[in-house]
């Protein structure tokens, strides 16, 4: 015989005081009451410990709503998730110190099927393997002192990147809604508007930090450079750059040439300094010049490693390659502003792999602090692992691009609430959620990691279609 189903219980339709609290600056954005309301309920359903938080499980667990009145929100309701991404950032930012750093990472949505927008196989560091996913950009925010084991940190804003595949299919782009102003970006130019964001919204960050996948992209550091953002990005071995020596003394000896009787074809051009790549300008270094740096506590302990800094300029193009210096002028031939070439290993005894950064710091700047901001991406992973098992960041079964941006905002919303949740009551912070016990009735709002599985595509809601009172 088998076993009877569990139905959920219906959680209460009366809201949390303190999300009600938190979520009522954001009314406005919402032209009608009916959106309003399937905010809170879907805020709440999102906070719940549901193992898959869609408008399917989020109707039947939380009262007062239903999957069409949730369905309606994320598609067809009157409301700019852009706009409700400012407005959270301008209650964070109030409440945030300066001097942050701003983290830029990419994550992947595993699905099924191929209809929802942007999915493709594409490789995502969620699974560690090349699957068929969604992967969407994202900026956080970490505030000082980043030597803690528990920094203040809080999402900025993150968009979907459109595969070119999606962004060149006309029909595709017509079935999943996709604006017509968006084009093909690479991830490094959306991590670029995403910086853009950040500055139009005053986000009090005074460093920028990103993995290899944009630190070894020339255009990326060129992009911050002509920001003039100050940066340290985690880089390839193989990654160039020329050394400031070289490069003053090719640019000593290049003297204009005296003028002469032009001839036939172009004159040959002035080879730059020698390429170097990262490794081999480190692989040289002294024991001396290796310092051994502790920038934080672990889990497990003091976490130390051995460092070494070295003045160079990042670059692009090796001047040994071309005939005639007839490359000189390549478009990838590119000297970029001198800065901090650091390298990353093992104190003796241990074991692990050899890491490099790239910083456009100043000269003076100590090595303690460039290792501390060579690894203070960890937040940005921390958030994707809590906000996907605890605000269902990962959950959205829909395959529109209005709806996906919508239950990102909404899910990013949830999580600043926790933020605030968790931050000093005396200071106009909440009471934590911990500290309280749940109501009797209403599923729990205490969060949990948990990994999320497949789940079915939503049904689709027609806009002509009337919404059905609430339960």
């Amino acid at each position: 015989m088998p076993p009877t189903p569990v139905a959920v219980p219906k959680a209460s339709p009366v809201p949390l005081p303190e999300l009600a609290a938190f979520v009522e600056p954001f009314a406005p954005l919402f032209r009608r009451s009916e959106s309003r309301e399937s905010l809170e309920r879907y805020v709440t359903g999102l906070l719940t410990d549901l193992p898959r938080k869609n408008c399917d499980t989020i109707a039947a667990a939380i009262a007062g709503t239903s999957t069409e009145r949730l369905q309606h929100l994320l598609t067809d309701a009157d409301w700019d998730p852009l706009k409700l991404d400012e407005a959270r950032v301008g209650q964070l930012v109030s409440r945030s110190p300066a001097d942050g750093v701003l983290v830029l990472d990419d994550t992947g949505l595993p699905k099924q099927g191929a209809r929802s927008v942007g999915v493709a196989p594409q490789y995502t560091g969620t699974l560690g393997k090349v699957a068929n996913c969604q992967v969407i950009v994202s900026a956080e925010y970490v505030a000082p002192p980043l030597a803690t084991s528990t920094p203040l940190h809080w999402p900025v804003r993150a968009q979907l990147y459109l595969p070119r595949p999606w962004a060149d299919d006309e029909e595709r782009r017509r079935r999943a809604h996709v604006p017509k102003a968006v084009t093909f970006q690479t991830k490094p130019e959306l991590a670029l508007s995403l910086i853009d964001q950040a500055q139009a919204w005053k986000v009090p960050f005074a460093v920028i930090v990103a993995d290899a996948g944009y630190g070894d992209n020339p255009n990326f550091l060129a992009g911050l450079d002509a920001r003039r953002c100050q940066y340290v990005c985690a880089v390839e071995s193989t990654f160039g750059v020329r050394l400031p020596d070289e490069v003053d003394a090719v640019a000593a000896a290049t003297e204009p040439l005296a003028p002469t009787k032009r001839g036939k074809g172009r004159p040959k051009l002035p080879r730059p300094a020698p390429l170097h790549t990262a490794r081999a300008i480190t692989a040289v270094l002294p024991d001396d010049a290796w310092q051994s740096v502790t920038w934080r506590e672990g889990t497990k302990g003091a976490l130390t490693k051995q460092f070494a800094a070295v003045r160079a300029h990042w670059a692009t193009g090796n001047p040994e390659v071309g005939p005639h210096g007839r490359s000189a002028q390549h478009g990838r031939m590119r000297t970029g502003p001198a800065g901090w070439l650091i390298a990353e290993r093992p104190v003796p005894g241990d074991t692990g792999d050899q890491k490099w950064y790239f910083s456009n710091l100043p000269p003076e700047t100590p090595l303690k602090r460039l290792v501390e901001l060579a690894h203070a991406r960890w937040p940005i992973e921390q958030f994707y692992e809590d906000a996907k098992g605890e605000c269902g960041l990962d959950h959205y079964q829909g395959r529109r691009w209005d709806g996906l941006h919508r239950h990102l905002a909404l899910a990013m919303l949830s999580y600043s609430f926790l933020v605030l949740q968790r931050t000093a009551p005396d200071d106009g912070g909440l009471s934590p959620l911990s500290d309280r016990p749940d109501p009797p009735g209403r599923p729990s709002l205490r969060p949990r990691l948990a990994p999320p599985g497949p789940g079915p595509l939503v049904h689709r809601h027609r806009s002509d279609r009337p919404l059905p009172p609430p339960p």
